[in-house]
């Protein structure tokens, strides 16, 4: 058995290029059986591919005098066989209650963090772990069961970006930067053999009595799931990672389309927002629509795991029959808008002028009060109209539309003036508390320096009433004790 798992390991190395000549390997050793066995096989192959080991050992602050044993026994191991260690401790207890996260998740973060950060110290650009072929299987079936598209169900890669972890916060920029890569040697070998193995080399791992512990949806599946479906096929196990291959495959011909398509579909992509061109968008098969609102969430919240499907199919069916103004909720406060010709993904209440909305040139426009003008392109109309604030429907101050304004009609006076930006404007910015420059209010939204002089300002005598599409000014604000409201709207009417 010892032969034929060395045989698959070295397959699995050479396969997909797990180990650099002269690099660096820190490789993670929790003193269970998937560790000391892959452990025990690259101390072996270390030589024949010019690699330096180096053990991290993370001690999770949850298993008390057992934790302690396993680090001890790990340390006491590498000594024995010559292998640098590093040992240290993390309380995932209350980093999970910190963060907000269940034990599972708090003590993954952290053994990454551990080996991420041990890795940049040795200038090793590679890390390895221990998970199996059952791990694969026991992973494929979590993401199935929790709803996930093509990126959950090919389960776990032999070789991944560190970046894909999701650790978030500067750790994960520097091991981005270092071109740190996490590797699973063991990936192809099951779990029994793994246990052979370390029989006939006369190991004696250490075992982990919470893997026993069923309130660990992980272990659940180990114990009780995987063995009901064994019943149904015998063969599960086998085609649940057949499967993961296949998808594997499938997944990088998606990213290939999707790929060549993102330029083509998407209008803008910056750290705060993804436009989407909505009549491309909706030209897409399924499939590829999918695929670009995840990757527009993935870009604008990285170290988001485990997108639900529900979530991207709400927004899906939004973005095929919903109409200017609807909107989805997605994960982690972000929402998708519609507005006429465009899809806007960002955060919740994330205001900007659509790339084709309404723009103004040299020229100023009266603004009729009430009534309505149309823009010199031709394309948009502004309306105005005055309502008793009883009779108003909706509350101004729920308003997420950034082409309608609501105004206190008694602190305008005619005529209401469309218009540029001009030198010296400035405005007192709802909710700023105080006097700014129109300039500094611009850079301070980051709306591009190209796009400043067309962004539309509804003006009132000399001073600025709205930033169209932006923020209004706390002087012409509806209040407590407004008793008309000006309802400002910008629509589009042609192309």
């Amino acid at each position: 058995m010892s032969a034929r798992v060395a045989q698959q390991v070295r397959a699995t190395i050479d396969r997909h290029g797990l180990l650099q000549r002269g690099d660096g390997l820190v490789l993670g050793v929790s003193g269970g059986p998937d560790s000391l066995c892959l452990l025990h096989l690259l101390l072996r192959l270390a030589p024949e591919y010019g690699v330096a080991l180096q053990v991290g050992h993370l001690h999770h602050g949850i298993r008390g005098v057992d934790a302690d044993a396993d680090a001890d026994y790990v340390e006491r191991l590498c000594r024995e066989w010559g292998v640098p260690c590093r040992v240290e401790r993390v309380d995932v207890p209350a980093w999970a209650q910190i963060h907000g996260l269940a034990i599972e998740e708090a003590a993954r973060q952290a053994r990454y963090r551990f080996l991420a950060s041990l890795a940049l110290e040795c200038g090793a650009r590679t890390i390895a772990v221990g998970h199996n072929a059952d791990d694969q299987v026991e992973t494929v079936l979590m993401h199935l069961l929790r709803g996930s598209g093509l990126a959950g169900l090919r389960g776990m890669q032999p070789v991944a970006r560190l970046d894909a972890l999701r650790l978030g916060d500067d750790l994960e920029q520097r091991a981005t930067r270092a071109g740190l890569r996490l590797t699973r040697p063991l990936l192809e070998v099951t779990r029994t053999d793994v246990e052979g193995y370390c029989r006939e080399q006369g190991m004696a791992p250490r075992f982990d009595l919470s893997n026993l512990d069923q309130t660990y949806y992980r272990n659940r599946l180990r114990h009780e799931l995987i063995p009901l479906l064994e019943t149904y096929n015998p063969q599960v196990r086998q085609v649940l990672r057949r499967t993961a291959d296949l998808l594997a495959a499938d997944y990088v011909v998606l990213r290939t389309v999707l790929k060549g398509t993102w330029s083509d579909v998407v209008r803008s992509a910056t750290p705060e927002a993804v436009v989407y061109d909505l009549a491309r968008l909706r030209a897409q098969p399924v499939g590829l629509q999918r695929s670009l609102l995840r990757e527009g969430v993935q870009r604008l919240r990285h170290a988001l795991r485990n997108i639900s499907l529900v979530h991207i199919d709400d927004a899906l069916r939004v973005v095929r029959d919903g109409d200017a103004g609807a909107a989805a909720t997605l994960p982690a406060g972000l929402q998708l808008r519609l507005g006429y010709a465009e899809a806007v993904l960002a955060a919740e209440g994330y205001q900007r002028i659509p790339d084709d909305g309404p723009r103004v040139g040299a020229e100023s426009l009266v603004v009729p009060l009430p009534g309505s003008a149309m823009l010199p392109d031709g394309r948009w109309r502004i309306g105005t109209r005055i309502d008793a604030r009883a009779d108003l429907a909706g509350d101004p101050a729920a308003n997420r539309d950034v082409l309608v304004a609501y105004l206190d009609a008694d602190a305008l006076t005619a005529p209401l003036v469309l218009r540029g930006r001009q030198a010296g404007d400035w405005l007192r910015p709802l909710g700023l508390g105080g006097r700014q420059k129109l300039h500094a209010l611009m850079v301070n939204l980051k709306i591009p320096r190209a796009e400043r002089g067309s962004v539309p300002l509804l003006v009132c005598g000399d001073a600025i009433a709205w930033v169209v599409g932006h923020r209004l000014d706390e002087r012409f604000a509806v209040t407590s004790e407004t008793q008309r409201v000006v309802t400002v709207r910008f629509e589009c009417i042609g192309e």
